[in-house]
């Protein structure tokens, strides 16, 4: 079988699951699903609010996911959505909305920038670089396919 992948890549997809894994962990613990959270960070990755699209595009998860996770969140009175134009809407937290992401995709945000923050500055560059070339080079494979 030629087509398994390479011991460097079962290690990358071991700890990519790995990520992934403990994400889910930490939306369990706060109460969220998984898709709820990753909106409810989108959102506060953009400030208060975040164009309907951009949630998709930036969350990774599929445009029926996304709906139906603003769907819940909407009914518990979290998010509201406002028309920008014809076309496109942006996810608005709610007052509650705003308390639950601090409580929530806040404080993921914040362990996050904790962890940065504990490496030496060249370190979190040369992560960021290699995650980027990595990116930007399976973007172009995935074209040729």
């Amino acid at each position: 079988m030629g087509y398994g992948p390479s011991k460097v890549m079962r290690r990358f997809n071991h700890l990519v699951g790995e990520i992934d894994g403990v994400y889910h962990e930490m939306s369990l613990k706060l109460g969220l699903s998984d898709s709820a959270m990753i909106v409810l960070y989108t959102i506060c990755d953009s400030g208060s609010s975040c164009p309907l699209r951009d949630i998709c595009l930036r969350s990774g998860l599929s445009k029926q996911t996304v709906n139906s996770a603003l769907r819940k969140l909407e009914a518990e009175g979290v998010v509201y959505l406002e028309p920008v134009s014809a076309r496109s809407k942006s996810v608005c937290l709610t007052e509650a909305g705003q308390a639950l992401a601090a409580k929530t995709a806040g404080r993921i945000i914040r362990i996050e920038n904790d962890i940065f923050d504990s490496w030496p500055q060249a370190d979190v560059e040369q992560y960021l670089e290699l995650t980027e070339r990595f990116l930007l080079a399976l973007r172009e494979k995935a074209e040729q396919l």
